[in-house]
């Protein structure tokens, strides 16, 4: 197992680039499965999480090949889908939440899918009865071996569209239906659909594959049948999280940092959000520009002067992946801010970290928390502690490179799982931080 050694307190300057996007690239990877053409995909996050996924792809049949760094093709026209019903796979699509994906271009194309339960971060509760409901909305045949924790959907005589209405907005949920959908029989409605970016990007590469995907960007979707797809080549967006990160990291070290290349337009609310905090940040082109905040940060207050409530929404509102960013950003801002997560239960567990840090936080519930900034009059202090999840875990490490002192991060695998070689890069605009086994 491996630590972090972070020497906070440094002032960081420089340029640094997001990696490709760890969510879309889950989906993309998935959809690779829907034709037995050539697929050509470019801008893959070097990340444990979709390292795993494109070696579960491999075990399925499917044919990967390397052209440069974060570019492959994958060609699934020997797809073993015997795979699926084997010990091996239990274990590996069990390590992973993106496996979940693969089932509806499976279920699609194979006219069955197969998963066990699948892993992820330990955030609360994480349903998935979105995804199986809409297949079962399709014509599909559901069972759950409870013993086993293994989901299997099978359709012999094919899906056919129907007209349905999610239960929520779940991103990986209607990117399952949509990929089960798009060689079903007919037309498919999907009503709540997510519409964040990725998702969005989903549609477009199916599009370019042959299907037949209207509403894109809408919580509607219409989704007319066909009978089979094509090859295509396809570009990740910028990873929106990481993006979120480094305005934060900005922020709580006072350094001058410029991100490229962050496909604005596709950034939503993330910008006036950390505006909200007092935080300042420019659109240069198609990159952001932070100067260091020499004077601090402060929050501003409601139009009614109540305390400042940041909370998540499904896309278009702000997205829950950056609440613990946030909610650290905030302990050194001028002012007091409640931090409401809604989605997860267990997200905001890992403040009591922070709090040993000497951050004022009062964790009113498992979905709120109040956040009192110490307007820089006070730095936090180096401790050590261990990564709970990915998106705890780069705020922690945040939280390290301002403090005062020398931390150490136990478990940093969790991080590893969404942030591309992230000590290199941070080495890279100045941060002193080390890698140890």
């Amino acid at each position: 197992m491996g630590i972090f050694k972070i020497e906070g307190g440094t002032r960081l300057k420089g340029e640094i680039t997001p990696q490709g996007a760890k969510n879309e690239a889950l989906q993309i990877l998935c959809a690779v499965l829907l034709t037995p053409e050539k697929v050509t995909i470019n801008n893959i996050p070097d990340i444990i999480d979709v390292n795993k996924l494109i070696k579960l792809l491999g075990h399925l049949g499917v044919k990967i090949s390397k052209n440069g760094p974060g570019s492959y093709d994958f060609q699934a026209d020997e797809v073993n889908v015997g795979y699926l019903e084997t010990e091996a796979f239990k274990k590996e699509g069990g390590a992973l939440r993106g496996s979940i994906m693969i089932v509806g271009p499976l279920l699609a194309r194979f006219g069955k899918g197969y998963i066990p339960k699948p892993g992820g971060d330990k955030i609360g509760r994480r349903r998935l009865d979105t995804h199986f409901e809409g297949f079962i909305n399709l014509g599909a045949k559901f069972r759950y071996n409870r013993e086993d924790h293994f989901y299997g959907v099978e359709a012999t005589d094919g899906l056919v569209g129907t007209d349905m209405l999610l239960d929520e907005a779940s991103v990986t949920g209607t990117a399952n239906i949509v990929m089960a959908a798009v060689l079903a029989k007919g037309t498919t409605t999907v009503y709540n659909a997510a519409c964040e970016p990725y998702l969005q990007q989903l549609c477009k590469m199916l599009n370019s594959m042959g299907a037949k995907i209207t509403g894109v960007g809408s919580n509607l979707l219409t989704i007319e049948g066909v009978t089979s797809l094509g090859g295509c080549t396809h570009r990740i967006l910028p990873d929106m999280i990481e993006i979120g990160s480094w305005i934060g990291l900005a922020a709580m070290t006072r350094s001058e940092i410029t991100i490229k290349n962050v496909s604005w337009d596709n950034l939503g609310l993330i910008p006036n959000t950390f505006r909200k905090l007092g935080i300042t940040l420019e659109r240069r082109g198609d990159d952001i520009y932070i100067p260091s905040h020499e004077n601090g940060y402060e929050v501003k207050t409601d139009i009614d002067g109540s305390i400042l409530t940041i909370a998540d929404a499904p896309w278009p509102g702000f997205t829950p992946d950056l609440l613990s960013i946030i909610l650290v950003v905030a302990t050194q801002a001028k002012g007091d801010v409640l931090i409401h997560q809604k989605m997860f239960e267990s997200r905001l567990f890992f403040v009591d970290k922070l709090i040993d840090m000497g951050a004022k936080i009062m964790l009113c519930d498992p979905h709120r928390a109040v956040v009192m900034g110490h307007d820089f009059k006070s730095t936090l202090k180096a401790t050590t502690m261990s990564s709970p999840d990915i998106r705890a875990g780069i705020s922690l490490l945040i939280a390290a490179l301002s403090a005062k002192g020398t931390s150490t991060i136990q478990n940093i695998e969790q991080i590893d799982r969404g942030y591309e070689n992230i000590d290199e890069r941070l080495r890279a605009i100045g941060a002193k931080i080390v890698r140890e086994e």
